[in-house]
């Protein structure tokens, strides 16, 4: 009966990451304008919507979450104020980072970072939270870090870029917990406002020197980047955590970066070599490693948002 009780929120939570897993489409779309430029527009549409959506079909949660903070003391509305403050600036850096690399560097790159985010996040956990890892969860981070060396050998400027999408996402994901017990997609809606009240004065910088118009097709695929790509696997995230536990979400979020892989071999015709190829396998190895007796994990923060990435959610 649970399992049937069940297949909704399974759907969903597979939906979010499947959708999630072929956002390349739309950003090699737009690879001839900048990403700064994307990255400016699909925050602004993005927030545009998460206003209406929070205005019109959410708001008593926006009043709960303004009421809670208000009622909270003086250090935790400070507390509240600089990690959602600093959740804007990470995402925003992510967001960039990622759009440059799908459309500048190869999607194997976006991919692997996303593989390796969830045990980043292990470490910061361990290292900042204090939580706990088991023998098999310190054998796959170091696992993940040699695959970092082989892929540093090959290609520094892939890892470092690997690296930025990974940790920007994943000190993300330590902000989100340590604000775990507001409301998630208010806390986003104010994160995006945040930044872009912040990128909106360097909207000319972002442009750079490029002469491409902004037409029809631009806004149709920032557009589609936004909603289909941003705003509704969030929602269909969210709406599986309420019945699934966090340990499977953080496996079903794995869909997201295999689906990134397949394309760029079978649909975009992306090359390899024989070391990255041994990284790959090492990073893959390293997760199932990780999450090996699954069932003994401490429960992490169910209403996270976002990642993919040990995480729950991921906002891409």
């Amino acid at each position: 009966m649970k399992t049937l009780k069940s297949n909704p929120y399974y759907t969903a939570g597979i939906a979010a990451f499947v959708i999630w897993g072929f956002i390349p489409f739309p950003l090699k779309a737009l690879a001839a304008y900048p990403s700064g430029q994307i990255l400016y527009f699909r925050v602004a549409l993005s927030v545009s919507l998460l206003l209406v959506i929070s205005l019109f079909f959410r708001r008593n949660k926006l009043k709960q979450t303004l009421r809670q903070v208000k009622d909270s003391p003086v250090a935790e509305r400070r507390r509240f104020l600089l990690f959602t403050a600093l959740g804007g600036l990470l995402l925003t850096t992510n967001w960039l980072a990622f759009i440059y690399v799908i459309n500048h560097i190869d999607i194997q790159t976006g991919s692997f970072s996303y593989l390796l985010c969830p045990i980043l996040t292990a470490v910061l956990g361990f290292a900042l939270l204090k939580e706990e890892l088991r023998p098999n969860q310190w054998l796959a981070i170091g696992l993940s870090a040699l695959s970092c060396v082989l892929i540093g050998t090959g290609e520094i400027t892939s890892l470092l870029f690997s690296l930025l999408i990974a940790l920007s996402y994943a000190f993300y994901l330590i902000t989100q917990r340590i604000l775990k017990v507001y409301d998630k997609i208010v806390l986003l809606t104010l994160q995006l406002l945040l930044s872009i009240v912040l990128i909106g004065p360097f909207y000319s910088y972002f442009k750079g020197d490029s002469t491409v118009a902004l037409d029809a097709h631009f806004f149709t695929m920032v557009g589609i980047l936004s909603a289909l790509f941003t705003v509704l696997p969030l929602f269909l995230n969210l709406y599986a955590l309420k019945e699934l536990t966090s340990g499977t979400i953080g496996i079903l979020m794995y869909i997201n970066p295999i689906l990134n892989f397949a394309m760029a071999f079978i649909y975009f015709n992306e090359h390899t070599t024989l070391v990255k190829v041994l990284a790959y396998v090492l990073i893959f190895i390293s997760v199932i490693i990780y999450n090996i007796n699954l069932k003994g994990r401490k429960k992490r923060a169910a209403g996270m948002v976002i990642p993919p990435v040990g995480t729950t959610t991921v906002v891409k």
